[in-house]
């Protein structure tokens, strides 16, 4: 899952466009016999928190990717790579990766030079999807970092709205929550940073850092393109909420805003 603000950011770009060639073979090879699958490109632009907790924003261009081949494997610049392993009509899981953002020292304003720069990570684990209904998914995801000691866990239901006329949309609730290696390295604050920050040393521990709420829509403007749009509303909870980077520096509400044209087959 994403401990952070789930979009994408010029670090998580690498991860996808690095697994959508890794894994381009095997899907190809699956075209022909599962059906309907989803292969769709393009590009936007996403306007999101400067930093984990920032109350500050930044726009940045992102490339698009959403592949979905049903039983096999999705890629998505929202959600990751899943592989699944476990395939039913009820119940699949399988093999779970994403992409950390860390925080940009250009991004920290005044908080610049007074605490460290993150850099990006891997994280791989694995998932579970249960399809409660046509329209209705709830899953979670279980991840750890691929060269650190951080653990993420997401939980999440996505509903399918009626279409409205032409228009495809979509809900999504998620719940995220971090070990405690974790979230010290996004929101804690060791004895020299907070002399010269002027707060309280922070060292949280394992628990909720976050739940959002996401709008997803699609608006066609012919039979193979069209924009993607998805508005992300996020608070901050537990130690994360209350980190005095947060408090002081930041602020508990995150919002996220993508825009992205698309094409697909």
């Amino acid at each position: 899952m994403s401990s952070t603000p789930r979009h994408s950011s010029p670090f998580r770009r690498s991860l996808l466009l690095t697994s959508l060639l890794a894994c381009l073979l095997w899907a190809q090879a699956s075209l022909a016999d599962i059906d309907p699958n989803i292969l769709a490109g393009g590009v936007g632009m996403e306007y999101l928190p400067s930093w984990p907790g920032a109350k500050t924003s930044r726009s940045q261009p992102i490339p698009y990717v959403d592949i979905e081949i049903p039983n096999r494997i999705s890629l998505s610049t929202l959600d990751g790579l899943q592989v699944d392993l476990l395939g039913g009509k009820v119940l699949h899981g399988g093999l779970y990766g994403d992409y950390q953002w860390g925080r940009d020292s250009d991004d920290l304003g005044v908080l610049r030079n007074k605490i460290a720069p993150l850099s990006p990570r891997l994280t791989m684990g694995g998932y579970l999807e249960w399809q409660l209904s046509k329209n209705i998914d709830v899953g979670t995801n279980l991840s750890h970092d691929t060269s650190g000691a951080g653990a993420y866990l997401n939980v999440y239901a996505e509903w399918d709205l009626p279409k409205v006329w032409l228009l495809q949309h979509s809900v999504e609730l998620h719940w995220q929550a971090m070990n405690a290696h974790a979230m010290n390295r996004f929101f804690g604050i060791s004895p020299a940073q907070a002399s010269v920050l002027n707060v309280p040393a922070w060292h949280p521990g394992t628990g909720s850092q976050l739940a959002s709420l996401e709008y997803d829509l699609f608006v066609p403007t012919s039979q193979h393109t069209g924009f993607a749009v998805a508005l992300v509303y996020g608070r901050l909870l537990g130690d994360a909420g209350d980190s005095p980077l947060v408090t002081q520096f930041g602020s508990r509400t995150q919002l996220s805003e993508s825009l992205a044209f698309i094409y697909h087959l």
